[in-house]
């Protein structure tokens, strides 16, 4: 999963990439156009069913699932313009599946906003309309360079008809991603990457005393009445406070605010469920893995994530909710049990499932 961490600069865009790389990679200086190259960094997701799951395994070692994060800070209005700069912006970008607008909410004299005020309406607008130009102007050269080859062409005649239809609903200022389109139209879309066809994920950086609003609340704040668009709030200064803590130290504070997870924690789950991702299990002495799949994949799709030859010659799986499996100490006792299941083909894979796989040869 790749994640573009974007918006207006002076939100504190790159202190929050630092605490979700635990790193200090990206300048985080008070000046806009502060960072023009990416910031390209792993981040592993954090799941303490992991270690659980490794202890009863005896575990060598563990991989935890993971996504990238690219850390873009320079955009403003009118960026777009600048057609050089904006074309090396947008290369960096195409592929990402989530974009994430951190919008900020807290105050603070000391950092300067580039607008000079704080409203975070105005930010979420200026961004979209850059992106949106960016989309106008892709779909435009392609229905140029589509009206000769489309005829007598059945198949790019109706390519055209969806890039028509899209190119009059995105001129109205809305994103593509909320276009009433059909399945089979949406495969007219892939190839052009469009930047407001993908998955949206707002992240409202509050200050301390905000922590507590509810995401209603936050909703009214940046004026997003769709309730299909993920809002997680953040707060950044606590977060970078947090960097340098030991696991016993962070835990401790986690208790203090009556946290169970981070606040990034949330964030990247969140950004899993907007794009429909969970993962299950495999865990053995050498290691204990997640591995990340699509919700509602079948037994022989989350095979072929460890390698394709699985998915073509799946058989069966045993599989056992990682609870069960923890609390009854091992596969034996859970067969035992009766909580370890035989599953076939037909079967969808559960978050939290642990899988053992067979196949012919």
């Amino acid at each position: 999963m790749k994640i573009w961490i974007v918006w207006l600069p002076n939100v504190w865009k790159s202190t929050l990439f630092n605490a979700l790389t635990k790193s200090y990679s990206a300048d985080a200086q008070n000046f806009p156009f502060c960072t023009i190259e990416p910031n390209v960094w792993i981040v592993n997701v954090n799941d303490e069913r992991l270690e659980k799951i490794a202890v009863i395994s005896k575990t060598q070692k563990i991989i935890p699932a993971n996504c990238e994060f690219i850390d873009i800070a320079w955009i403003v209005a009118w960026a777009s313009k600048w057609e050089w700069l904006w074309n090396k912006f947008l290369a960096n970008i195409r592929e990402v599946n989530v974009i994430l607008q951190v919008v900020r909410v807290f105050k603070n004299n000391d950092i300067t906003h580039v607008s000079w005020e704080i409203n975070p309406k105005s930010d979420i607008e200026i961004i979209n309309s850059e992106l949106l130009l960016a989309d106008l102007d892709t779909l435009e050269k392609r229905i140029i360079s589509n009206t000769r080859k489309a005829r007598g062409d059945k198949e790019l005649e109706n390519a055209q008809k969806v890039y028509e239809k899209l190119l009059a609903y995105i001129s109205n200022w809305n994103l593509a991603i909320t276009c009433p389109l059909i399945d089979e139209e949406k495969e007219y879309l892939k190839d052009l990457h469009l930047l407001t066809n993908k998955q949206f994920v707002y992240v409202a950086n509050v200050s301390e005393d905000m922590m507590d609003a509810s995401i209603d609340e936050l909703r009214d704040i940046l004026w997003i009445t769709d309730k299909n668009i993920p809002i997680c709030p953040i707060s950044a200064k606590l977060e970078s406070d947090m960097i340098d803590m030991t696991k016993e130290e962070r835990k401790a504070f986690l208790d203090e605010m009556w946290l169970i997870t981070t606040w990034i924690d949330n964030l990247i789950k969140t950004a899993y469920d907007a794009l429909g991702l969970q993962y299950y299990f495999t865990s053995g002495e050498k290691e204990t893995r997640a591995w990340t799949i699509n919700k509602w994949d079948k037994a022989p799709q989350a095979a072929g994530v460890i390698h394709t030859d699985f998915e073509k010659w799946f058989i069966k799986a045993d599989v056992v909710n990682w609870e069960d499996f923890v609390n009854l100490w091992w596969w034996s006792q859970a067969r035992e049990a009766w909580k370890v299941k035989l599953e076939w083909k037909e079967y969808v894979v559960q978050d939290g499932d642990i899988m053992i796989f067979k196949f012919s040869n």
